[in-house]
């Protein structure tokens, strides 16, 4: 089972003209992939949704197997108004409605969020010919065929086989002990040393605001250059050996922008970003360009209930639902908490739902960094990117608790 999903290129991107795609790609679209579609209209509940365009208006009309595609908008529904590169962005997957409601742009005159993700789930399952998810369709098994036990742990003595498997089925894994406590304490104590490196509104780290007021500095983007662990950990053969999990050919290119980052999670933020509701990593889109990588959280201090640990929704790599802010009613996969020691290593695919619960006691510090594919498109070499990087990182230095980024 290969966690490489990529179907698309950047250079294969075209301008979406409104006209073409309602009259004639979208219709050919549901009709073709009917058969991937129709069982989980039901579960969505859909109602008529209207695209209001720089070229004119049509609405999505759900009937009981099938969509009609109907020119003009139909009041009665829920209606999204798209410029004509958000509209060709969207149909390329080059953004999501998360991507519009992160950034302050999306305008509903009807209904909300919820109907345009819905939407989003069909659309996307029609464009790229990915069935809709359906409730007990994702199935989790042991190598034996038994069920799979979400609460395991493993270690990097166990057999590279069996952690493979897991992170295939479930879309995460949880590694104890990779790195001694000595270690952690060393950059523990780097974090605190070089706070006073980094300034709010430098563009490489990320403040917050506790409930006493407080500003905070709650991540450090580059990390690796100020700390010589770390630096040496990203070279450390029990670091790099992670890659081999995934069996695609991974390789540690790091963050946008970054080779590492150092987060220090605090109690109490009422504004700015520190912990992140449900996601996945692809929520703010490009989801068919890049996914999966597979990300690294390096447990400098233990994490609890209590303490802020990361949780997970096992399969949800594997099923098309919400890219962001879904919940068990809505999906019906397993969430799984994530408690880990000093030195734990928690990996997960991009495509996985995910989220960091906020620390409700003392505060939790962990440094997270990523596994890329090969032929991966470096940042700089891409708009897109780009534009998802600036609509991500300016809304998170103002808005409380949005999500499409790593806890």
């Amino acid at each position: 089972m290969p966690v490489d999903l990529r179907t698309r290129r950047d250079e294969d991107a075209q301008s979406v003209d409104a006209s073409t795609l309602f009259c004639e790609h979208l219709p050919e679209a549901f009709e073709k992939n009917q058969a991937s579609i129709a069982p989980g209209l039901a579960r969505l509940s859909l109602r008529p949704f209207a695209v209001r365009s720089d070229s004119g208006d049509w609405t999505l009309i759900p009937h009981h197997d099938r969509i009609e595609v109907r020119a003009g908008c139909d009041r009665a529904g829920a209606c999204v108004v798209l410029s004509a590169e958000e509209l060709s962005d969207l149909v390329n997957d080059q953004i999501t409605p998360m991507t519009l409601v992160t950034g302050g742009a999306l305008e509903m005159p009807a209904g909300g969020l919820a109907d345009f993700l819905d939407w989003w789930t069909v659309l996307r399952a029609a464009l790229d010919d990915r069935p809709l998810y359906v409730e007990g369709s994702v199935e989790l098994h042991a190598r034996d065929g038994s069920p799979l036990d979400l609460g395991r742990a493993f270690t990097l003595d166990d057999p590279l086989e069996e952690r493979s498997h897991f992170l295939h089925q479930a879309g995460f894994l949880h590694l104890c002990g990779v790195f001694s406590d000595a270690e952690m304490a060393e950059i523990a104590r780097d974090m605190d040393d070089h706070v006073g490196d980094y300034t709010d509104g430098d563009g490489r780290s990320w403040w917050a605001t506790t409930a006493d007021g407080t500003r905070c500095l709650v991540r450090m983007q580059g990390f690796d250059e100020k700390s010589a662990m770390t630096a040496s950990l990203l070279e450390d053969p029990r670091f790099l050996g992670l890659a081999e999990t995934a069996g695609d050919g991974h390789q540690h290119m790091g963050l946008e922008g970054n080779r590492i980052e150092a987060l220090i999670k605090p109690v109490a933020v009422v504004e700015g970003i520190s912990d992140v509701p449900w996601h996945k990593d692809c929520s703010l889109g490009r989801h068919s360009y890049e996914c999966c990588s597979l990300t690294a959280g390096i447990s400098v201090t233990g994490a609890d209930a209590d303490s802020g640990q990361l949780r997970v929704v096992a399969g949800s790599h594997r099923a098309l639902i919400w890219p962001a802010l879904a919940t068990r009613e809505r999906h019906g996969l397993p969430e799984v908490d994530l408690p880990t020691g000093r030195g734990d290593v928690t990996l997960h695919l991009s495509c996985t739902m995910h989220m960091a619960q906020p620390p409700r006691r003392t505060e939790r510090r962990v440094m997270y960094t990523s596994f890329r594919q090969p032929g991966f498109v470096n940042d700089e070499d891409s708009d897109a990117r780009a534009r998802i990087r600036a609509v991500r990182e300016g809304a998170y230095t103002t808005v409380s608790q949005k999500p499409g980024h790593t806890g």
